[in-house]
């Protein structure tokens, strides 16, 4: 089993000068299959809707790095690790600024990017950078069509939801076209999945909070989806993230991957470190560790 890890884009680690291009190097150097970031613009004292699973936010939150300058740092001191995002809040972005964003990332890793895309959930976020709420899966929508577009048309012209992109010449293409996965449990996001996404980003939590079923069903339904969209329902990637809740063992991480991943079969898989550690040496200290457990199984 190949794994990959988060990058320190959140908590103490993150706030160390350095500390991402240093942990991005030596944890491809110790064999991390890929390095990962997600997204998090706002941390509010009393949150509209509050984090899953707590009554706020959590302090690894307070500290919060760009995902996109994380991702473009990685890329510079790396040769090999994908490197993905789980999840970028895309809606959040002016889609122009976010295409060129993705476009510069793929280039910069000659072709390594792997963009996993979602709508957030978090009202004050959404305030913050002006957008309705209520339209953020047209948003989407939209944004997959200029994507799609900005890819593979040299000349772009766009009418988007709120925005308009007159002809323009886009020379500027990724080394291939990047593999965008779709976030997302409810009905209309798996739909979303099955009918135009690359693939699929679910998450697995350690210690285990939710049954095996519920992702063995929801990827089920979206390879039926896809199939009756006309696609192949095999062709769609899976990029699994591993949550590991604070104080949990190495131990019981890879054993509790080594039940999950057969179940899904993955083509990625990465352990979000951020409730593990508090500094890019034990970022580091604990790649290691999970990569020795992980080799034996």
């Amino acid at each position: 089993m190949r794994i990959g890890f988060s990058l320190p884009v959140f908590g103490k680690a993150a706030a160390t000068p350095g500390g991402i291009a240093r942990y991005a190097r030596a944890a491809e150097q110790a064999g991390a299959a890929g390095l990962w970031v997600g997204d998090r613009l706002l941390s509010p004292v009393a949150p509209a809707v509050p984090y899953p699973g707590y009554d706020t936010m959590p302090e690894e939150f307070w500290t919060a790095q760009d995902p996109f300058a994380a991702l473009a740092v990685a890329a510079a001191v790396t040769e090999t690790a994908v490197l993905g995002s789980s999840t970028i809040n895309a809606t959040q972005y002016q889609p122009a600024n976010l295409a060129r964003l993705l476009t510069s990332i793929d280039v910069a890793s000659n072709g390594r990017l792997l963009p996993g895309l979602g709508i957030g959930w978090s009202p004050d976020e959404y305030a913050a950078v002006g957008v309705p709420m209520s339209e953020r899966g047209k948003r989407l929508d939209d944004l997959l069509d200029l994507l799609d577009t900005w890819w593979t048309k040299d000349i772009v012209s766009h009418e988007g939801v709120g925005y308009t992109i007159p002809d323009t010449h886009v020379a500027l293409k990724p080394v291939r076209k990047p593999p965008v996965h779709l976030a997302g449990f409810g009905e209309k996001a798996l739909r979303r999945v099955a009918e135009r996404a690359d693939g699929w980003l679910p998450v697995w939590s350690v210690p285990e909070t939710f049954p095996a079923e519920m992702l063995t069903s929801a990827l089920a339904k979206i390879r039926a989806g896809a199939e009756q969209a006309g696609r192949d329902p095999r062709a769609l990637g899976l990029a699994l993230r591993v949550n590991a809740g604070s104080g949990t063992k190495p131990e019981l991480i890879a054993e509790s991957m080594a039940k999950i991943v057969p179940l899904l079969e993955p083509d990625h898989v990465f352990v979000d470190l951020t409730y593990l550690t508090g500094s890019v040496d034990e970022h580091l200290d604990l790649t290691g560790r999970l990569l020795e457990l992980t080799a034996k199984g």
